[in-house]
């Protein structure tokens, strides 16, 4: 099988397609043939920095939708032929995956695989911000950072089917703000007017909920713009600073509060409540709560020019490889 890996960390262009054995499942895994593969900036850190990387060579990636091949020792409720999504710690980037079975979802009915690949990170991530961290209540404020990305797109529209009251973004450039504001969100700033911008949208008050994906200033300056119990959902470090630790000092005078959350840390640590939550959010894909945008999609061969995208810090919504030429 082909897959894409990496010998050296370094540019996309240490991204190579290298001729591999399919994997074969072992006790409480399956195999499936890959049909798509998302692309997240996870994997970019993961190629420039050795994010979550154990040992060279190594194939990033780290969801795929496709058809289960075969059924590993001790596995229930999973048959081979059946279309899923699935959670994978890495080795995305391949014809054929292994995964274990905790992490496999079967399709509902009517989802096609192209649009489930965009779902085991990003759904499930933007429903547990919103609802099991953040605890959203009808009627309060939101502001995303990373609007116009894919867990961003996805925020916006299950914020405003919470009954949010006002949904604001954060992008990095004026460009990204057109493909937000397509997504739930009322008002989208960029980067270097926040969070000035926030406190004018809301005369001074502040915001109810941040979800941050950033990291470091951006984080910091995101409890400034907290309205009093306002709380703050750190979900990754895309910045690349040295982490940041808010105190007492930081929170007690207006009752702000700060949470983390990471999908792939739950997968981990509570497979059972990932898998409740991932059936809670797959719902609103099939109910028609959200879309989930695809805006552009690549052969394997060609995921160095999916990195370049990301990395570029234009694209919009998901990023998709497809393993058939």
């Amino acid at each position: 099988m082909r897959t894409v890996a990496f010998q050296e960390y370094g540019g996309p262009e240490v991204l190579q397609v290298v001729r591999a054995e399919p994997p074969e499942p072992g006790p409480g895994q399956v195999t499936i043939d890959v049909a798509y593969a998302g692309v997240n900036f996870a994997d970019l850190k993961a190629r420039a920095e050795g994010y979550r990387v154990a040992s060279l060579p190594y194939v990033p990636g780290l969801e795929v939708s496709g058809r289960i091949r075969a059924v590993g020792p001790g596995v229930e409720g999973l048959r081979p032929g059946q279309d899923v999504a699935a959670l994978v710690g890495g080795g995305a980037y391949a014809e054929v995956v292994a995964a274990e079975a905790a992490t496999v979802f079967p399709l509902p009915e009517g989802l096609d695989l192209r649009t489930a690949a965009t779902l085991p990170t990003v759904l499930p991530t933007a429903h547990a911000l919103l609802h099991e961290v953040g605890r959203l209540r009808a009627g309060e404020s939101v502001l995303v950072h990373g609007a116009a990305g894919g867990v961003g797109t996805v925020a916006g529209q299950l914020a405003r089917a919470a009954g949010a009251g006002a949904v604001y973004g954060v992008v990095s450039s004026a460009a990204k703000a057109g493909h937000a504001l397509e997504h739930g969100y009322d008002e989208v700033f960029t980067t270097d007017t926040f969070p000035g911008d926030v406190h004018r949208a809301t005369g001074g008050r502040g915001v109810d909920l941040v979800l941050d994906p950033v990291g470091g200033d951006t984080l910091r300056r995101g409890l400034d713009a907290l309205a009093v119990f306002g709380r703050l959902v750190s979900f990754g470090n895309a910045s690349g600073a040295e982490p940041w630790h808010a105190g007492q000092a930081d929170l007690a005078a207006r009752g702000r509060s700060v949470a983390g959350f990471s999908i792939l840390a739950l997968a981990q640590t509570a497979p059972e409540a990932l898998r409740s939550l991932t059936e809670r959010a797959f719902r609103t894909a099939t109910d028609g709560t959200v879309t989930l945008p695809v805006t552009a999609e690549f052969p394997l061969a060609d995921a160095a020019e999916a990195h370049r995208l990301m990395g570029g810090r234009t694209s919009t919504g998901k990023l998709l490889l497809r393993m058939a030429d």
